[in-house]
């Protein structure tokens, strides 16, 4: 349920004798100090380190790099369309900005950041922000994955005490020289700050509510001047204020520049429409306008080109410090830009304390760190792992706007391939003397996969009896003709045809109008979901009424979803290899195989009245076990509760009449005790906005982990590695599925894996319920 909040707190109240409009500033300005006020020192700690690193890897005046974080929390934090977003110089743009100032020079770099901004602010005006989103999340990965290697590949050389070379190849190539003028007190420095990046997260809650980065720059940089280390330190020419330059206009080579000023524009906003799009993930509060965020990035580059600064971008980093740190509004952003403008005025003389290996030993960390393990393990589940290794090595090899645009080329031959691709496959299902040959038939059948088709058909021996399965999307005259011209001449030499249309593409609809995609699969997956009572249709008599729900749902199976499943279950026909052992209530609005997207063969499932595990070995629950894990060898044993469950309710009510199921349900005792008590599980769900039955329900499921954990049976698996436990919640209104571990709950993303139950032991607490 609900919580409630204190009269002051509650929208639209108004304390005698004051005006709603006196409260609602003296809110925000509490909110401010309380929330905002704090999370830009931490957003500010953490930017300061990487705003330097990013212009010395650029190859841009230290400055630049400051200049571009101050505009960046200023300027986007206040007319920005992403509240929470945190702008600034970002290591997407660092390749891009190093090669235009070795081509260009740096003030007519400046003026390809102002030019830039100005094309941001006309995207932004045109409201084609989205359009950028259209770029396939394979290449932004690899875009990012290969900035992430050729910056490392530049620092590599800083590391060692040398100079980086021009080109990734250069880099790699000269690593061998570079190792034979190593310079020890460099390398030391910036292994330090390596070591304490990684480490970090190792420590101590209370340790790292200090940024890591910030430490380990100044940990390294004490540690230089303490043992009077002789390694090369940041340089400054002069004040923030000195640092501050007009941009020039290029002498010629407009077409390079106008290149340039496309790929600053480009890169710029998608990277910050991203960064967008995550942080919305991150928290509850207003989401992004992104035709907004984009006229206030472009905003932003439009003022640093002017002033001598960096490109400036959306930086998830930053971002999700400043979510995580607790703002509430902009006003971390812009507090966070006004911090550093204090510290570049007044501290200046820290910075030229800094060594550049600790510089180098950061922003190598932050390179390997835009190389995910996750996104290539994506890439390689959903077919895109070639999309992703070019584009990195073009990325790496070439410069990014080629890589992006191979990418991207690469990206759309895949899809039409995939798209105009059809599977088909001729077997001989019988035996030599009694053939009977099935062709199957998958995908979007066009005139493009008549050769195949043609191959398939010559296989087939004169006089045979054939059975084609065509399951299309898409199914054109030329493909359908094809078919039908071989039916004939086949039935003609004796032979027999049977087709089974399976897909939403009919040969009869091919000829009579143009070839269209349908939805009619969607509209065939509805039937078989639908309830009985929608479903079977009035004044049917095939069975007696009783049965006859039933048995009308069995004549629809085998009509229209048996051929569908045949060649899976052919497999299954002999025995069963399930991945989990699945323990549910026996509600019948509760269906394992459609909420876990699975099919026959990967549930063994037990059912019964609230899903409980009896503490006092109940034997139908304990024989399921055993002959699961020992026999089957399940990996996963999972309890799933539900919302609105009548177990739960009645024993929350004590409202059970009927004898056996009072004795059953005193099984689930152990569960309303921990509710009562106040079961972190329960706090959390109530947080959320649960109500009390469904709190008790997502209890009940952490008891039941608990006990689990205690089993002889799954405690010995679990020990030895064998088996994993989680706990599921089925939300039956939202039709979503929360995971419940033995101290809280969790939203799962899309594409979470569940994690062993006691690892995760935070409430959730974003998204209201």
């Amino acid at each position: 349920m609900a919580t409630t909040s204190s009269h002051q707190d509650t929208p639209g109240h108004t304390e005698p004798g004051t005006s709603r409009e006196d409260n609602e500033p003296n809110r925000a300005l509490r909110s401010i100090f309380r929330y905002d006020l704090p999370a830009s020192i931490v957003v500010f700690l953490v930017a300061l380190p990487l705003s330097i690193g990013i212009a010395i890897a650029s190859g841009a005046p230290v400055m630049a790099g400051l200049l571009a974080a101050i505009v960046g929390g200023v300027v986007v934090g206040a007319i920005g369309g992403s509240p929470l977003q945190v702008s600034g110089p970002a290591a997407g743009l660092t390749v891009v900005v190093a090669t235009l100032i070795d081509q260009f020079g740096w003030q007519v770099t400046c003026f390809i950041t102002v030019a830039a901004g100005v094309l941001q602010i006309l995207f932004g005006l045109s409201r084609i922000a989205r359009a950028a989103l259209a770029i396939a999340p394979v290449v932004v990965h690899a875009m990012l994955a290969g900035i992430g290697i050729t910056i490392a590949l530049q620092q590599v050389h800083v590391l060692l005490g040398g100079t980086s070379q021009s080109t990734a190849w250069e880099n790699i190539t000269a690593v061998p020289s570079q190792l034979a003028n190593l310079h020890v007190n460099d390398l030391l420095i910036g292994a330090a700050v390596i070591a304490i990046l990684l480490g970090w997260k190792y420590l101590p809650t209370s340790v790292r509510r200090i940024p890591g980065p910030l430490a380990a720059i100044v940990i390294a940089t004490a540690a230089a001047a303490l043992f009077g280390l002789s390694v090369e330190r940041i340089t400054l020419d002069g004040s923030l204020l000195d640092a501050v330059a007009l941009p020039s206009l290029p002498q010629g080579a407009w077409g390079g520049v106008a290149v340039g000023i496309l790929t600053v524009a480009l890169i710029a906003s998608v990277e910050s429409l991203l960064s967008a799009v995550a942080v919305d993930k991150l928290h509850t509060g207003p989401r992004s306008n992104f035709d907004r965020e984009l006229i206030g990035q472009g905003s932003a580059n439009v003022v640093s080109g002017m002033i001598g600064g960096l490109p400036v971008t959306g930086v998830i980093v930053r971002s999700s410090t400043n979510v995580a740190s607790g703002a509430k509004s902009r006003a971390s952003a812009i507090l966070h830009g006004f911090w550093i403008l204090v510290f570049s005025v007044a501290l200046v003389g820290l910075v030229q304390q800094i060594p550049k290996s600790a510089l180098a030993g950061l922003l190598i960390v932050i390179g390997i760190q835009l190389v995910k393990l996750a996104h290539i393990r994506t890439a390689r589940r959903t077919g895109d792992l070639w999309v992703y290794g070019v584009t990195v090595a073009a990325v790496v090899f070439l410069n990014l706007l080629e890589g992006v645009l191979i990418g991207l080329a690469l990206a759309v031959a895949i899809l039409l391939w995939r798209i105009v691709r059809v599977n088909v496959d001729a077997r001989n299902a019988g035996t030599e003397s009694e053939p009977r040959w099935f062709i199957s038939i998958t995908g979007s059948s066009s005139f493009l996969a008549l050769p195949r088709l043609t191959r398939a058909f010559g296989e087939i021996p004169t006089g045979s009896p054939v059975r084609i399965e065509l399951d299309a999307d898409y199914l054109d005259h030329a493909f359908s003709e094809a078919i039908e011209d071989w039916t004939r001449q086949h039935r003609a030499t004796g032979g027999t045809v049977e087709i089974v249309e399976l897909g939403s593409a009919r040969i009869d609809a091919s000829k009579a109008q143009p070839p269209r995609r349908s939805a009619a699969s969607a509209h065939h997956l509805r039937d078989a979901l639908a309830p009985w009572n929608r479903r079977h249709r009035p004044g049917s008599q095939s069975h007696p009424p009783a049965l006859r729900p039933l048995l009308d749902g069995v004549d629809d199976f085998h009509s229209n979803h048996a051929d569908l499943l045949r060649p899976h279950l052919t497999r299954l026909a002999d025995s069963q290899d399930p991945d989990s052992f699945f323990l549910t209530c026996s509600d019948s609005r509760v269906v394992p195989n459609v909420i876990t997207a699975s099919g026959p063969g990967d549930l063994f499932t037990v059912r019964n009245v609230g899903n409980l595990v009896p503490v006092d070995n109940d034997v139908s629950v304990d024989s399921a076990l055993a002959f699961a894990i020992d026999e089957l060898n399940v990996s996963s044993v999972i309890i799933c509760g539900h919302s609105g469950c009548g177990a739960m309710n009645a024993l929350l009510s004590n409202s059970v009449a009927a004898q056996p199921i009072q004795e059953w349900l005193g099984h689930a005792e152990p569960s309303l005790s921990a509710f009562r008590a106040g079961h972190p599980v329960a706090r959390a769900a109530a947080t959320e906005g649960f109500s009390e039955v469904d709190q008790l329900a997502m209890v009940n499921v952490a008891i039941g982990l608990q006990t689990l954990q205690r089993h002889a049976v799954v405690g010995r698996a679990r020990a030895e590695g064998r088996v994993r436990i989680a706990g599921l919640f089925f939300d039956i209104g939202t039709a979503r599925v929360l995971e419940v571990t033995t101290s809280g709950i969790r939203h799962l993303a899309d594409d979470a894996d569940l994690p062993e139950s006691e690892s995760t032991v935070e409430a959730a607490g974003s998204g209201g319920h």
